[in-house]
């Protein structure tokens, strides 16, 4: 019997090291290295084998070309079956593209997936394959949902090799793995779901994807801070990482696209979870405005950019005096180092002090702003808070602030004017570089060089 080799590979980066070690030497992470089990070497050469006798395109048959000799064509795409996937996708899905979806348990993924397969199944070759759910559970699911089952396939497997042998036979035009965690390779002896079998099949899986122009989805967990489970080459692997955002108790769920060789980076579908599965919400903004509420303080309503067009959302402010000698700074779908550091220029160069108060900050609707254009409304909705003066419902506010006062542009700052104007604001507070050239009939348009005179122009 042969002796079982092991190796300490880094979580992070993949690196693998012959004995156990605290940092890793090329990322410098601490605490990361984990012990595989490796096969042995007449083991491991068979899938490789396999792939290189039993797919198309093998790596003997390539030539090698110049940059200029490179057809320049578009990616020929085809349609999901839904405009928001679409739009995060950059368009459409692109053959031979392998895409990863994560997200926390229930929010979605399996039945956003689902969704799209049984939609494709009607004009192309689809495979479904399940490693979580019994074929019984998936097919209540589809019944449960309305959807069409007459046409897509099912397989019930977890065995990388055994999928890709019947992915070989039904030659279908997009495959979904459902998941990545639980399949596995014959001759890696380590358990489903651990760094060597992840890295080793999601290779695998995308290696057969670019080969046969076969669309791949993978289905992957996610880790308590909501990163993607696994080792970190698996993202890099892979052409497209979406990320499906949102809690059990919130009828709204978020795909943002945080990598994506064929389109915008930080993309935002939104889609609506309702008793028929997931349904792709057109107008965005509206759900994340509620125009009829009363009007309270520490409201603003900005304009945010996401991916490639720009998104209207609510921000909420609560200012209250603080009983213990810390006072609190949280901030929910906001970075909380950078509202500490607004709270110092707002002292500093606004004349406003709250240090001795607690700030609670929220992006209604579950919405993550990972922009810095979010800065002006952040300090007027704390401001109305601090002085119980509401803002109009019909005012929205957009700008960088630098750490002197001063209120940078932001991009796209056009096209975030003519959002706000669609939806019927009559007052706009932006940055003096970002004004229109023209004058807007109806709209009144404030445009500010400083925080001093943006407070003096709201309070």
């Amino acid at each position: 019997m042969a002796k079982t080799k092991s190796a300490f590979v880094c979580n992070d980066c993949g690196s693998d090291y012959p004995r156990w070690q605290g940092q890793c030497n090329d990322c410098g992470a601490w605490n990361t290295l984990s012990e595989v089990r490796l096969g042995g070497a007449s083991s491991r050469a068979k899938p490789v084998a396999a792939a290189r006798g039993g797919y198309a395109g093998s790596a003997g048959g390539q030539t090698v070309q110049t940059l200029a000799d490179i057809n320049l064509e578009d990616l020929p795409r085809f349609s999901s079956g839904s405009v928001e996937f679409d739009r995060v996708l950059g368009g459409g899905m692109v053959p031979g593209s392998a895409i990863l979806m994560g997200g926390h348990p229930g929010a979605g993924k399996s039945t956003l997936l689902l969704e799209t397969l049984c939609y494709l199944a009607q004009q192309n070759s689809c495979l479904y394959v399940t490693g979580e759910e019994s074929l019984q559970q998936v097919a209540m699911r589809a019944n449960r949902l309305g959807l069409p089952v007459d046409k897509l396939k099912m397989l019930s497997e977890t065995s990388v090799e055994s999928i890709c042998q019947v992915a070989e036979k039904e030659q279908p035009k997009v495959m979904v793995i459902d998941s990545i965690q639980v399949v596995h390779m014959e001759d890696i002896s380590s358990a489903p779901g651990s760094v060597s079998q992840v890295r080793e099949s999601a290779a695998f899986l995308t290696r057969y994807a670019k080969q046969t122009g076969t669309v791949l989805l993978l289905v992957g967990h996610v880790t308590k801070d909501g990163s993607l489970a696994g080792p970190k080459v698996l993202e890099h692997m892979i052409d497209a990482s979406l990320l499906l955002e949102g809690t059990h108790d919130s009828r709204f769920r978020t795909l943002r696209g945080q990598k994506n060789r064929f389109g915008a980076v930080n993309e935002l579908g939104v889609f609506a979870m309702t008793d028929k599965g997931l349904k792709a919400v057109a107008n965005p903004s509206a759900i994340f405005l509620q125009k009829d509420q009363a009007v309270s303080s520490g409201s603003a309503i900005m304009a945010v950019w996401e991916g490639t067009r720009p998104l209207l959302v609510e921000l909420q402010a609560l200012v209250d005096d603080s009983h213990t000698g810390h006072p609190k700074r949280v901030a929910v779908g906001l970075d909380a180092n950078r509202l500490s550091m607004l709270l110092a220029v707002l002292h500093r160069h606004g004349g406003i002090m709250v240090g001795d108060q607690d700030v609670f900050v929220n992006v209604v609707g579950g919405v993550k702003v990972l922009e810095t254009s979010a800065d002006l409304a952040l300090l007027c909705a704390i401001v109305s808070s601090l002085r119980d003066n509401a803002l109009p419902r019909d005012l929205l506010v957009f700008g960088e602030v630098g750490l002197s006062g001063e209120i940078r542009p932001v991009p796209s700052g056009q096209e975030r004017l003519r959002e706000a104007v669609k939806h019927g604001f009559t007052r706009i507070v932006l940055p003096k570089s970002n004004a229109p050239s023209a004058k807007i009939p109806g709209v009144e348009v404030v445009a500010v060089a400083t925080l001093a005179e943006a407070l003096e122009a709201l309070f």
